[in-house]
């Protein structure tokens, strides 16, 4: 089986390692360690890009390919999450609503957190009851840090317009 292109980016909340196919990006998880970032392959280079636009705030949606693979109903959510604009969060609650199952939230946060492609799937957008932060696989300090950062820039354009 070949493998599957690699590429790490130093981020401010750690790194990332990002893998991809050629219909897309498959994964983007933060890691816990240092890495040594080598040379980008060129089926990455354009996630690479993004990302970097999106961590220096010049960057609140991507347009990337993603090859996920999933459940029907974690598909649906995944989905769902792209939805949500930057700067803004919602509920499980709220998510589950919109998918349709508005008593399914405990499947949504199971779906959420299964996401394989955080921060361009914004599963960090969501909230437990009263806004409480959590459920987060890269971990709540990041979590927090990508909540600040987009309400930053996202009032930052407010009021610049």
């Amino acid at each position: 089986m070949k493998s599957l292109p690699r590429a790490f980016l130093k981020t401010p909340i750690g790194f990332i390692e990002l893998t991809g196919s050629e219909k897309g990006i498959r994964s983007l998880y933060f890691l816990d360690f240092k890495v040594r970032v080598p040379r980008i392959p060129h089926e990455l280079k354009d996630a690479v890009d993004q990302l970097h636009e999106y961590f220096i705030g010049e960057r609140k949606d991507f347009t990337l390919d993603l090859d996920l693979e999933g459940s029907d109903f974690q598909l649906r959510v995944w989905s769902e999450l792209i939805k949500i604009p930057y700067g803004t969060t919602i509920s499980y609650h709220e998510l589950a609503r919109r998918i349709g199952n508005a008593s399914a939230f405990r499947a949504v946060g199971g779906a959420n957190g299964a996401n394989p492609v955080s921060v361009i799937i914004p599963c960090h957008r969501v909230l437990g009851t009263n806004g409480r932060l959590v459920g987060y696989a890269g971990g709540l300090k990041r979590k927090k840090w990508l909540l600040e950062h987009e309400h930053a820039f996202a009032q930052r354009d407010l009021f610049y317009r």
